[in-house]
């Protein structure tokens, strides 16, 4: 196990009806908040109009930015920031899933500076501080709530890419299960994908003696396994959402990587995927996952095997163990299909001739991931696995 330090500030406040509580919560530590989100869903749904009531009733004053889309934008994380600096806010309530909270992110960071935000996600610039953010959550998948991280789109350059910084953690996380009854069934099963992703992007380590945390990870995918079809079925069933939804921050707020070594190649390989055809993220993921997985198992056997056993409850195959693993890469793959998830590239109209440009984008001549190193030349191998 490796030394570590973990720090999780992010205030959580679970439960139904708990968003009502938000501009008490503001009042403490807010006079101007910009109240950031996506598109007509919670409009429709009447999520905003109990936010503003909120905020009205305890005396705070509010500008609003929709339009947030997924793969968040840089050009309107540019306008989010003029807006900031022009209406002096001092704290940013993002209202939605992943995208409207990394877009919220990322104009807490670039209020504090002068030169253009997206510097700090080309590794020109590191955040030294954010304009606190606040969170109330809709849809349980990038546990970007709980994170010091935030992903975003040029879509100019067509690049998709992270910063992060422990200055970036939400302040609060408003997560009340009702608020993702409606989710359609398909942005449902992208969430699973994109929480089981997180957590096996740091179950798939070289790292030795972590059982507590092998163990932690494994629950953490079997939870999303039982739940998902449970949501799907009935996407009322309040157990099942609060299950799913718990289960996606603790997935991101780093307790699951302490003492390991994380790997993340499959997620910069998603990138490019998701920065030039603004496919869901959590699709993506479906889709270069078990790819990766069928690339890299021989590296260690074991861990895979480990996983097949503990995760998928499959019997170990002692005489030939690679079996056992490869069922383990099977079973993952089909669980996503299960749930209505595209799990090759041409389910996502991605077309072959993309692949070597994808894969210089995603590592030029350098290496990504920890698990395995992969060069250019196994970036493209996994692309062309997944068509």
């Amino acid at each position: 196990m490796l030394d570590f330090t973990f720090l999780s500030p992010t205030k959580i406040i679970f439960g139904r009806g708990v968003e009502k509580g938000v501009g008490a919560e503001l009042a403490l530590q807010a006079k101007k908040v910009l109240v950031h989100y996506g598109g007509q869903s919670i409009i429709r749904s009447g999520l905003l109009e109990r936010v503003k009531d909120s905020l009205s009733k305890a005396g705070l004053s509010f500008v609003l930015l929709g339009g947030v889309k997924p793969n968040p934008r840089v050009s309107l994380i540019r306008e989010g920031i003029k807006l900031c600096k022009q209406e002096n806010i001092d704290f940013i309530l993002a209202v939605g899933g992943g995208s409207v909270i990394d877009s919220a992110k990322a104009i807490g960071i670039g209020v504090h500076v002068e030169h253009d935000v997206w510097d700090f996600y080309t590794g020109k610039k590191t955040p030294k501080k954010m304009l606190p953010v606040g969170v109330i959550l809709t849809i349980p998948a990038a546990g970007s709530e709980s994170s010091p991280g935030s992903v975003v789109t040029n879509e100019e350059l067509e690049l998709k890419l992270s910063c992060g910084s422990e200055e970036m953690r939400p302040r609060f996380a408003f997560m009340n299960p009702e608020l993702t009854f409606t989710l359609p069934a398909y942005q449902t099963a992208c969430g699973a994908a994109d929480i089981m992703a997180h957590i096996m992007e740091r179950y798939f380590t070289n790292e030795k003696n972590v059982d507590f945390t092998d163990r932690l990870c494994e629950a953490g995918l079997k939870t999303i396994i039982k739940n998902i079809p449970l949501a799907l079925e009935n996407p009322r069933d309040y157990a099942a959402r609060a299950e799913i939804m718990w289960v996606g921050s603790v997935a991101h707020n780093d307790l699951f990587g302490t003492g390991r070594e994380d790997d993340w190649a499959s997620h910069g390989i998603e990138h490019e995927i998701s920065a030039i055809y603004d496919v869901a993220h959590g699709a993506g993921l479906a889709v270069i996952f078990p790819s990766w997985m069928k690339q890299v198992y021989k590296h260690d056997i074991a861990r895979f095997t480990q996983f097949a056993v503990r995760v998928w409850d499959l019997e170990m195959d002692h005489m030939n163990p690679e079996r056992t693993a490869l069922e383990g890469i099977h079973r993952t793959e089909a669980f996503f299909k299960a749930i209505g998830l595209p799990t090759r590239l041409s389910d996502m109209n991605v077309p072959a001739d993309k692949i070597d440009e994808m894969a210089e984008k995603c590592v030029g001549n350098g290496t990504i991931g920890n698990f395995v190193k992969l060069d250019k030349k196994a970036v493209a191998e996994i692309y062309r696995r997944a068509l």
